[in-house]
């Protein structure tokens, strides 16, 4: 019995063994030929046939007689994976069959690609933002506009106003600070030391004329005699023929009001007034507080009990109450009335400068709680709008800033204690701002 694979028999030595002719000589004289060897061929599975890959979106199609490139398998090479990387990246697809994944475009990694658009107009683009700011800047102005003006209190008829002066070349007001204490409470009134006294009188005056040769400031000191004219009452209609009566300036509006204080200032100086404006004592110290202060330099300080004012020399920001005791004080002054208006001409000029900035009408935060503060206790006339108002602060900034003149009334002498003008210089001061002229004329 033959243990040898067939085919595997060869022959045999004598001792038996089977000689394959590897590793020994031949017995033969001849050296054998080359002996062939059989080869068993391992037989290839059949494939299935993979198609071509689809063409991606705005790919170009392959050339006329190019055949479709594919990917090769891992039995491409009769079965047999050669290990090597067909350069894909993990987690893309790897040959037919694999999860499909959307290709890269512009919005990034795994987003769906799609053609790139036009670059932005930025142009246009500042153009449509620069539209949206100017018109939500309009319609912020005027919503402003129409709150403002109905907070103003236009309560003086200037139109009752009889035996009226010429009217000149420039714009006049008439500044009035009263001691109304409407609408202060007990402590508020101790507290700014206004006392308690029922009613109202005014507590300064001053002419406002605006011109376009130059702004000027004349303080009336409310001890100036005057004569009393004939006049219609404001609330009665009736007239009162004049009497010669002479009496202190601020009598006039204790007497009849407003009206009846332009009447009595036309007349003693034949100039025209063609508005109105007045100010209590809470909202004149609001409007400082709304501020957060105005900065004044005190040449000399002073005190005084009466007011309140408590005063060293030097640049120093005053609040509601220090500015109310500034522009009342009086009796610490040798020279009374008229060194406390032109303590109080000083003091408008900085408040009027302070407040007429972009900084503060330009920003709501500051500009609001000002209108707020001062318009509630502002009286005016009938006739004077928001813009008038703007015009007669700004023109107190000018004074403030040395494009005008500020002074008081000329003086003369004194009459029973009265002040008493000098008619002359009034005159004249009056003829140069009604023509619109530089003034010259200089007051005490």
């Amino acid at each position: 019995m033959n243990d040898w694979p067939e085919g595997w028999s060869g022959d045999r030595d004598e001792r038996g063994r089977r000689d394959d002719g590897y590793g020994r000589g031949s017995a033969q004289a001849q050296p054998e030929g080359p002996q062939r060897m059989r080869h068993v061929q391992r037989q290839q599975p059949a494939r299935p046939a993979v198609p071509p890959p689809a063409r991606r979106p705005g790919t170009q199609p392959p050339a006329p007689g190019v055949p479709p490139q594919q990917t090769q398998s891992p039995d491409t090479y009769g079965g047999y994976d050669s290990g090597y990387n067909t350069g894909q990246v993990y987690g893309s697809p790897a040959g037919p069959g694999g999860p499909a994944q959307p290709p890269s475009g512009p919005g990034g990694p795994g987003r769906p690609g799609r053609a790139p658009g036009p670059a932005p107009d930025w142009r246009k683009r500042i153009k449509i933002g620069s539209i949206a700011l100017v018109s939500a800047l309009v319609v912020t102005s005027v919503s402003t506009y129409f709150w403002a003006d109905s907070k103003v209190r236009r309560e003086v008829d200037l139109s009752k106003v009889v035996e009226r002066p010429k009217e000149g070349d420039c714009t006049t007001y008439l500044i009035v600070g009263s001691d109304s204490r409407e609408g202060m409470s007990d402590e508020e009134k101790k507290k700014l030391h206004t006392g308690s006294a029922e009613g109202k009188r005014t507590d300064s005056m001053m002419i406002l004329a605006k011109c376009s040769s130059g702004n000027t400031m004349i303080s009336l000191p409310r001890d100036s005699d005057v004569e009393i004219p004939s006049f219609v009452g404001s609330e009665s209609g009736k007239k009162f023929p004049a009497q010669g009566r002479r009496v202190k300036l601020n009598a006039a509006y204790a007497e009849d009001g407003p009206e009846l204080l332009v009447r009595t200032v036309e007349h003693n100086t034949g100039l025209r007034i063609d508005h109105y404006a007045e100010i209590g004592f809470a909202g004149f110290a609001n409007i400082v507080d709304a501020l957060g202060g105005v900065e004044l330099d005190i040449e000399e300080g002073f005190k005084d009990e009466k007011s309140g004012a408590d005063f060293k020399a030097g640049k120093q920001t005053l609040n509601g109450e220090q500015s109310l005791a500034f522009v009342r004080t009086r009796y610490a002054f040798a020279e009374s009335d008229l060194q406390r208006t032109k303590n109080q001409q000083k003091f408008l000029s900085a408040l009027a400068g302070q407040a007429a900035t972009p900084s503060t009408v330009l920003n709501p935060f500051e500009l609001y709680p000002l209108l707020g503060a001062g318009l509630d206790t502002l009286i005016v006339d009938k006739d004077m709008g928001l813009y008038d108002m703007g015009q007669m602060f700004f023109a107190m900034k000018g004074v403030n800033g040395g494009d005008g003149v500020s002074m008081n009334m000329p003086i003369s002498g004194q009459r029973g204690g009265n002040l008493v003008w000098d008619k002359a210089k009034v005159q004249q001061l009056v003829k140069q701002i009604q023509n619109d002229e530089k003034v010259t004329v200089r007051g005490n």
